[in-house]
């Protein structure tokens, strides 16, 4: 009894484990993106805030993308870190060399960049899901 109980356990630590696997992504990207919008329109002092909660280093990512490996996740479940990533380059960029775009540029190459992410996140969801809605027929 005592160990089907920490089997219980064990199966439900599991899967919440993969909950916030796949949950940590997306909260991260919409972070970044709420942070970039309030940046972007001179609201630094919340932007601040959603810093703190969203922001995410290397050593973050590596983790999240090696995990999503080893517990072999879909494409799509990558693609948030892959728009976290892309992003931060452009953000390094531009903070230390300098992108020459004005403000409805800046608005314009993020909101392409959002816009492209959610495409191919819609994509490889559907891509992903036909496969197994024929195997299982």
């Amino acid at each position: 009894m005592e160990e089907n109980l920490r089997k219980l356990k064990s199966k439900t630590l599991y899967k919440l484990t993969l909950l916030f696997l796949k949950t940590i992504p997306v909260l991260l990207a919409l972070c970044n993106v709420i942070h970039t919008g309030l940046c972007l329109a001179g609201i630094d002092k919340h932007a601040d805030i959603l810093s703190m909660f969203g922001s995410c280093s290397i050593l973050t990512l590596s983790f999240l993308y090696l995990t999503s490996y080893v517990f072999k996740f879909c494409e799509y479940h990558r693609m948030p870190l892959h728009f976290i990533v892309i992003t931060d380059i452009i953000d390094c960029i531009d903070y230390y060399i300098g992108i020459p775009l004005d403000l409805f540029q800046f608005i314009v190459l993020y909101s392409t960049v959002i816009g492209i992410t959610i495409l191919l996140i819609i994509l490889l969801y559907v891509k992903c899901h036909k496969k197994s809605t024929f195997k299982n027929s």
